[in-house]
């Protein structure tokens, strides 16, 4: 396995840069800037970058095959129309934990949209992962969680890949491509305190993890059948958060990060933290699933 170095392609400075979802229709990737509430669009191919002021905080956002967005915010869930930036909410199952967000969310090969709740001051077992299917139905697949975040899927789509950040694991669930459903949960790594803590997380097609590690300054690589640790790839900024595969091969990754909490000296230490970031691999990893509307 080969790759670049990480290479800085917008100095963005995000207060919380999160969610890097490739859109193969639009040549482009989507992330955002999750507590300024601003969906992001980077343009490879002339580095531009734009945005969309979302007006509340924003886990994160995901392509239809509509072509609009679902968004997971700080008030629930929400359809977003692109041309016209009107919202219309799917659903709110947290209006009565004012002090719960979502976070990162992601959709599924089944065209489903899986995203988790997270409490703001990370302290309360209080969050929960999400299931929104094409129909209309929301279903709880998972309560007690603190600090939602990785998620990802196995090659042959019969493995959920999760990530509850202040437990330092990765849980793999049986998925139920017809129900959506997960079951058998077994730990199939652990962080070690040194690494950060896992943020988010991709797959490849060889079905290796990549993991973000914040306040690691990396992303890891890793087996998921033997939880051995393959590569450690070094970032620029101390809290790498998220990272996705794009490009017209789907063997570029896309990584995310942030300047949150940060002080002088880590940022005279990490100064492109809150960057974008780019590594071309000689992998083909996960693509993108689209919500099936």
């Amino acid at each position: 396995m080969k790759h670049s170095a990480p290479e800085l392609i917008l100095d963005a400075q995000a207060e919380l840069g999160e969610g890097p979802a490739w859109d193969n229709a639009r040549n482009c990737l989507w992330w955002v800037d999750i507590m300024a509430g601003r969906l992001h669009t980077y343009h490879p191919e002339t580095g531009g970058d734009d945005f969309i002021e979302i007006g509340q905080p924003l886990g994160c956002a995901v392509p239809c095959r509509s072509g609009k967005f679902i968004l997971g915010m700080k008030n629930g869930l929400a359809h977003l129309n692109l041309d016209t930036v009107q919202l219309d909410w799917i659903a709110q199952p947290e209006l009565h934990l004012p002090e719960n967000r979502f976070n990162d969310g992601k959709c599924g090969p089944d065209g489903r949209f899986l995203a988790g709740t997270m409490d703001m001051k990370e302290k309360d077992p209080s969050g929960a992962l999400y299931s929104f299917s094409p129909d209309g139905s929301l279903r709880v697949l998972k309560t007690d969680v603190r600090i939602s975040n990785g998620l990802t899927w196995s090659p042959d789509f019969k493995t959920f890949y999760y990530i509850d950040t202040r437990t330092r694991e990765i849980v793999a669930y049986d998925y139920d491509l017809v129900s959506g459903e997960i079951g058998n949960p077994r730990v199939v790594i652990r962080i070690p305190d040194g690494l950060g803590w896992p943020d988010g997380m991709t797959s490849d097609l060889e079905g290796r993890l990549w993991v973000a590690l914040w306040g690691g300054a990396a992303i890891t690589v890793w087996d998921a059948e033997k939880g051995q640790l393959l590569e450690k790839i070094n970032f620029p900024a101390k809290n790498i958060t998220s990272c996705a595969f794009g490009g017209s091969q789907q063997d570029t990754l896309y990584v995310t990060s942030a300047r949150i909490g940060l002080d002088e000296a880590d940022l005279t230490a990490f100064p492109a933290s809150g960057g974008l970031f780019r590594v071309q691999t000689d992998v083909r990893g996960m693509p993108t699933f689209q919500f099936g509307d």
